[in-house]
């Protein structure tokens, strides 16, 4: 049976803009009151779907969020209609719109948490969906996230879709941001690497002192539970908190993985040499690449800069990977320095494609950010919503759509616009249409 990793890339939402909300993320920080600029933003991460969608990939797409969220306002004291809990909001708590209005549901590496069939107890897809509990402004994301996936993934046969984890510390959960699946094919058992930031119930453990461990122990430990995988084929490692000190947010800033290649960086884990010795181990066979950068070759700060490891490394037709980098990685000289020789050395990464996500970069997040990755077989892709699998046809309606719906430059000021509200809803309206999603939004029961 024919196996093949889907990649479901989020759409960036009308509301796409710079806050700076983001602790812990050096390019949300620095960039914090820029102008963005939402129509551009969503076609280069349209631009980059369709490449992958032409270079053979399968590739899907998840809807954004609905934003500005004035439901959450309304929760936090702000009253009258929409457009007066926008304006209140905008004159009494700036900071409160800003996190309302967040587009981060874009990045949809942190949408969930996907075990695919051939390692979990009972051979369906399943789906956590992470309540992203550190951060005010991506917490209110999991519950339409959850909607979102079941539309898309709706099938009881091939499918279990479960409720996110409880919104409390103890079970932080940045979903597949920092998880990473192993294997030696797509569709045969592989290890699942769940990488945390620190043990929540167990103090006296190493933990980040600067900034904070967004993930536990104890939310990968429950979601390993749920999607029933067991000691052979989960695997809880923890991250480095030195590199979460200095702006690793997220595993997949210092580490990414694709089949029977493991790309590291050597300070990416606590413990790293124990950790790879069990990953080994666990993985059983010499087929296993394991990638590891070394400090002397590309630094932890010239890894995020470039966003080295938050590239996408996908396995093409011919069986041969490359890397989906962004354009900072071939302007950053030792990165890109690096990268020229890495497709030397023998190893299954063949080729190198840069792709402009700079809207996306500006705030934070790279290639690897803007997908959830699914691995399905042939029966479980014909069990997918159709409507969410980009095509020529999907391509050029999306554009048009972003066209007529998006506008090309966003500050604060906008976000206290209430008609800003009013179109990102007839943006979004339009969207269920096309994706064939329903009604998923609030504004639409």
């Amino acid at each position: 049976m024919k196996y093949v990793e889907a990649n479901f890339d989020g759409l960036v939402g009308p509301t796409h803009n710079y806050a700076g909300l983001s602790v812990g993320n050096v390019a949300s920080l620095n960039n914090a009151a820029a102008v963005s600029n939402p129509r551009a933003a969503v076609k280069q991460g349209l631009s980059k779907m369709k490449a992958l969608h032409d270079m053979g990939m399968t590739q899907g797409v998840l809807a954004p969020q609905e934003r500005p969220d004035v439901y959450t306002l309304r929760r936090l004291g702000f009253s009258g209609s929409d457009a007066q809990v926008i304006q209140q909001a905008a004159k009494q708590a700036p900071a409160l719109l800003m996190a309302c209005s967040s587009a981060s549901s874009m990045w949809t590496a942190n949408a969930a948490t996907v075990s695919p069939s051939a390692d979990t107890a009972d051979k369906r897809v399943h789906f956590t969906p992470a309540n992203l509990a550190n951060k005010f402004h991506r917490s209110l994301e999991p519950t339409t996230t959850g909607r979102i996936l079941q539309r898309i993934f709706d099938s009881e046969q091939h499918f279990a879709h479960h409720q996110h984890l409880p919104d409390n510390d103890l079970f932080g959960d940045e979903g597949a941001a920092n998880h990473t699946r192993l294997c030696s094919d797509y569709g045969t058992a592989g290890i699942e690497l769940f990488v945390f930031g620190k043990h929540a119930t167990d103090l006296s453990q190493p933990a980040p002192s600067k900034f904070p461990a967004r993930h536990t122990l104890e939310a990968c430990q429950a979601v390993a539970r749920l999607h029933g995988l067991n000691e052979s084929n989960a695997l809880f490692i923890q991250q480095n908190p030195d590199v979460i000190d200095q702006g690793v947010f997220h595993n997949d800033v210092i580490a990414v993985g694709n089949g029977n290649v493991l790309f590291y960086h050597e300070q990416a884990f606590a413990n790293s040499s124990l950790v790879i010795e069990e990953i080994e181990r666990k993985f059983g066979d010499s087929s296993l690449y394991l990638i590891e950068v070394k400090t002397r070759e590309v630094s932890v700060q010239e890894a995020i800069k470039s966003y080295l490891f938050n590239t996408q490394i996908i396995t093409q037709a011919n069986g041969d990977m490359a890397i989906i980098a962004p354009t900072e990685c071939k302007e950053h000289p030792a990165v890109h320095a690096y990268l020229s020789e890495l497709v030397t050395r023998g190893t299954p990464i063949k080729q190198i494609h840069y792709f402009d996500v700079k809207q996306s970069m500006q705030n934070g997040g790279g290639p690897a950010c803007l997908r959830l990755r699914v691995a399905l077989s042939e029966q479980e892709l014909a069990a997918v919503n159709q409507q969410c699998l980009m095509s020529d046809t999907l391509f050029a309606q999306l554009n048009d759509w972003a066209d007529k719906h998006y506008r090309d430059q966003l500050s604060f000021a906008d976000l206290a616009d209430p008609a800003l509200l009013t179109e990102s809803r007839e943006a979004l309206d339009a969207l269920t249409n096309t994706l064939n999603l329903g009604s998923i939004y609030q504004f639409q029961s």
